[in-house]
């Protein structure tokens, strides 16, 4: 007479139930809550400051009841004092575009060469495009001024695309090295075994890959050339005025406007929130690259 053995049964594995975030995660969402509010007040408030009256404006506490109107908005696109900000508002998107799109086109090559295929010493390069932004902004007025001067390029605004251009390019160039520095070398040497040359492995190969870092990258540059206001208050004089330039004549001998300032200052911001907003997807994910090896 035989007898089998049976096989005792195998004892559950506990469930693992979730947990809610913890004390120390609420309070992280506390703070950041609290961080966000701090960075939207400002500019919520200007908002709002900008549909009040001068007289409103004024008022010391400002006034949260105080009657909305449109005048400052009014005088801001010159309805009532023929004063257009269209050509100011014009040339800082061709200045500001051209410039981003002629960096990252000179960016992408360089960035390829050290990171993908170094060049002998990589690190000092990285270093030498690094200290070209030590120099303050303010010692390298005059050179440029005399510079656009002799040239003839004086209230142009593609001086200002090729400067803007030297300005953003070292920052290009040290962004998209970490970024492209992710992409896999093995797609770019399966390219290149089918044929594909340097001109094509950076356009379909490479660039498809680190568009997050690339978008991330002409969002900087964008913002930076929107944003410059002393080289384009002193090489631009009527034809090639940017917004900022163009903002800074809302402050007269009369006074500080309030109002017409927080209108026009909300109206120039809107195109730099609005490409924010659009590639925010893309920022986060090309900032966090490399972020964690």
């Amino acid at each position: 007479m035989t007898t089998t053995a049976t096989a005792a049964p195998r004892p559950r594995a506990p469930r693992r139930t979730r947990s809610g975030p913890g004390l120390r995660g609420n309070a992280l969402g506390v703070a950041a809550w609290l961080a966000g509010i701090l960075f939207v007040l400002p500019i919520a408030w200007m908002a709002l400051t900008s549909f009040h009256s001068e007289t409103d404006a004024a008022t010391n506490p400002p006034s949260l009841t105080a009657s909305l109107t449109l005048d400052s908005y009014r005088e801001f696109f010159g309805l009532d004092s023929g004063a257009s900000p269209w050509p100011s508002l014009i040339n800082s998107t061709t200045a500001s575009v051209a410039s981003t799109a002629l960096t990252l086109l000179l960016a992408l090559p360089a960035a390829y060469a050290l990171s993908i295929r170094p060049v002998r010493k990589w690190t000092d390069v990285l270093f030498f495009f690094l200290s070209t932004k030590m120099l303050p902004a303010v010692a390298g007025l005059l050179p440029i001024y005399l510079f656009a001067k002799d040239a003839g390029l004086l209230d142009n605004v593609w001086a200002l695309v090729v400067l803007y251009t030297a300005m953003n390019l070292p920052i290009a160039v040290w962004m998209m090295q970490s970024f492209l520095s992710e992409v896999p070398v093995a797609v770019i040497e399966a390219a290149q075994i089918d044929g594909a040359r340097l001109p094509t492995v950076l356009g379909r190969v490479v660039a498809p890959i680190a568009l997050p870092g690339i978008a991330a990258t002409a969002l900087i540059c964008f913002i930076f050339s929107w944003n410059e206001l002393l080289f384009a208050r002193v090489l631009t004089g009527v034809v090639a005025e940017t917004a900022p330039v163009f903002l800074t004549t809302f402050i007269t001998s009369q006074g500080l406007f309030l109002a017409k300032v927080c209108a026009a200052s909300l109206v120039i911001s809107l195109p730099v929130l609005a490409a924010g907003f659009a590639a925010q997807d893309k920022l986060v994910q090309g900032l966090s690259l490399g972020a964690v090896k």
